[in-house]
């Protein structure tokens, strides 16, 4: 019990950062899994018994604000970091969570789940609630954290083996496209070469979908400054964007990760197709094979053991950068995926990643536009300035169109509005 703190209290919450900046703050670390954020006065104990020993505190009784505990502690370290290095970023990863977590920094994973395949399925709601909830930074441990012992004691070529690869693997793919990308949990080890050996169709599939994420990290951080700026959510139940669509009104196994990505993980073990509701006024295609589909219908589409469905939504601007190794290489020259048909746009968001100089105005912006009716991409002036930003940039643009090879364009640009015509 005396290892839990009063965390309502604002003179405890100033300790508690204290402690931690003593012993580990002020040593080099500088994020923060806060585990057992209930709290967790006594495992497995009824939440009636651990408000009782919780009670009181410094805000009122337990009964009426035990819940809140995550936020007020994340609030402590938050508040402290900032007041001890106002420059360097927060980043909290905690147990659990309350409403308005995110003004904290901080992300909430949903706990020492299974590792089954209903586990699996189960994830795909849970974020699409919090994102629905307006918490935006959601993550769960791929591959479930709690291991049946059968999986445990897997003999090579067993079915077993098998089995938890494949589990992994999709696992893995979903993850991919999830607000946070980790993956975490007991024994056995969750390293890909530990999981399979290099070759295998698990291994290839994870190292795939690794590299897609950074590939991909041009458009996610320009989903995370959609979330700062615009109260955006970066994974979207369809009814979200498509609410006018009823038929996407109880869709819980796919989802959007931004405005142009359709996500449609595979939870069933051996399954190599899924069923897959397109959304009605607008058309998809399919990421991996440029196949074109129309809204408003439910189709089975492929989903080989190495590729989860995955589709982009017509009129989707998607930039993409190279196969980086960490966030601190910089994306300077882009590939934008221009996928035809209609009309859209997209706005690339930068600043320095590490700091708080975005929250003064140290950052930019780049709007693409795509305009059907001429095959014509715009790129238009960049807004706003930060310090090493990239002042020229090679772009290519892959302009993805129905029934039609794809093509590129290749064009130099260094800040000033152009044009580019989409190649034959």
């Amino acid at each position: 019990i005396g290892g839990f703190y009063d965390a309502y209290s604002e003179g405890a919450r100033k300790l508690f950062w204290d402690q931690l900046n003593e012993k580990l703050y002020s040593k080099g670390i500088d994020a923060w899994w806060m585990d057992a954020s209930e709290p967790d006065i006594l495992s497995n104990a009824s939440m009636q018994y651990r408000k009782e020993l919780m009670t009181p505190t410094a805000l009122g009784p337990s009964v009426e604000y035990f819940n809140a505990y995550a936020l007020v502690n994340a609030q402590g370290i938050y508040e402290g970091q900032r007041s001890t290095n106002p420059n360097n970023r927060v980043f909290l990863l905690t147990r659990s969570g309350f409403a308005g977590l995110q003004r904290y920094s901080t992300a909430t994973w949903s706990g020492d789940i299974g590792t089954r395949w209903e586990d699996m399925k189960a994830q795909i709601s849970a974020g699409l609630n919090f994102a629905m909830s307006g918490i935006p930074y959601w993550t769960m441990d791929i591959g479930g954290f709690c291991v049946e012992k059968r999986y445990e004691n897997a003999k090579e070529g067993s079915e077993d083996m098998k089995e938890w690869r494949e589990l992994n693997a999709r696992w893995f793919q979903f993850g991919a496209f999830c607000p946070l990308f980790r993956s975490h949990g007991q024994y056995p080890y969750r390293e890909i070469y530990n999981i399979a050996p290099e070759g295998h169709p698990a291994y290839n599939s994870m190292v795939h979908y690794t590299k897609l994420r950074y590939q991909m990290m041009p458009y996610i951080y320009s989903l995370a400054g959609m979330t700062y700026f615009n109260d955006y959510t970066i994974m979207r139940a369809l009814v979200m964007d498509f609410g006018k669509d009823a038929a996407t009104h109880n869709i819980s196994d796919q989802y959007m990760f931004g405005p142009n990505l359709m996500v449609c993980p595979v939870y069933q073990y051996k399954a190599i197709s899924r069923d897959v509701y397109f959304p009605a006024g607008t058309n998809w295609y399919n990421y991996d094979t440029g196949e074109y589909v129309t809204g408003g219908k439910s189709i089975k589409v492929s989903a080989p053991y190495e590729r989860m469905p995955l589709f982009v939504q017509e009129g989707s601007i998607l930039p993409m950068g190279n196969d980086i190794q960490t966030t601190k290489e910089a994306q300077t020259d882009l590939t934008i995926k221009v996928y035809t048909g209609k009309n859209g746009e997209f706005t690339l968001y930068e600043d320095e990643g590490v700091n708080y100089n975005y929250e003064n105005g140290a950052y930019s912006t780049i709007k693409f536009s795509y305009d059907e009716a001429s095959q014509q991409l715009t790129v238009d002036d960049i807004k706003g300035e930060y310090a090493g930003m990239a002042k020229d940039r090679i772009l290519k643009v892959e302009w993805i169109t129905k029934g039609k090879k794809n093509t590129i364009s290749e064009v130099k640009y260094s800040g000033k509005k152009i044009s580019v015509k989409r190649a034959e």
